[in-house]
């Protein structure tokens, strides 16, 4: 998540320095915004990128589908543990008995070694594919996002549609150019339809 925070601020980072470009070198007709040019015209508007995600359906659907395969991965990594513990435990007593040969006590160590490396892989393995899983599954929303904002941008009549969250460049923005809830709707109709 931190990621798509970084990469979110380095966007609209862009979009900023683009709108600062376009005002000082562009055709000056109006610098009003898009409410005060009575909806006409092309100006900026802003989502909440956030709340969009959070209420998204395929942002639900995604997170479940990845929490689904944390706890599975979670299951295996608990079975395999339990296994090496219960090997080991074998191994003290068999060792602290005098049950066992010193050859075959160094057989049985060093398949526990074995065993405990591969459970290692086996963790780091499973940590790593859910977390590309996730970033994976992060791009995937955005991109639909953005899909669906260039697919409708003639409904919202802006040039520029910029996402605002919690630390990001949009320190202030006029609630009337806020277009959140319409793009929650929209893209979560969208989603349903093609989800059917």
């Amino acid at each position: 998540m931190k990621k798509v925070s970084i990469a979110l601020f380095a966007v609209l980072f862009l979009a900023i320095a683009g709108l600062y470009i376009l005002h000082f070198t562009g055709n000056k007709k109006s610098s009003l915004p898009v409410s005060a040019q009575g909806g006409s015209g092309h100006g900026i508007a802003y989502v909440n990128i956030d709340t969009v995600i959070f209420k998204f359906d395929m942002f639900s659907d995604r997170r479940k589908e990845l929490l689904d395969k944390q706890k599975s991965a979670e299951a295996e990594l608990n079975s395999k543990g339990t296994q090496f513990e219960k090997g080991a435990k074998d191994y003290q007593d068999k060792v602290n008995k005098g049950l066992v040969t010193r050859a075959t006590a160094a057989q049985m160590e060093q398949a526990l070694m074995q065993q405990q490396q591969e459970l290692q892989n086996l963790q780091s393995n499973l940590q790593a594919g859910l977390v590309e899983e996730e970033q994976v599954m992060n791009r995937q929303v955005l991109e639909y996002i953005t899909k669906f904002l260039e697919e409708h941008k003639s409904e919202y009549n802006y040039q520029y549609i910029l996402g605002k969250s919690f630390g990001s460049v949009v320190l202030y923005s006029d609630n009337s150019a806020d277009i959140t809830p319409k793009v929650v709707d929209g893209i979560n109709l969208k989603y349903r339809s093609e989800k059917k």
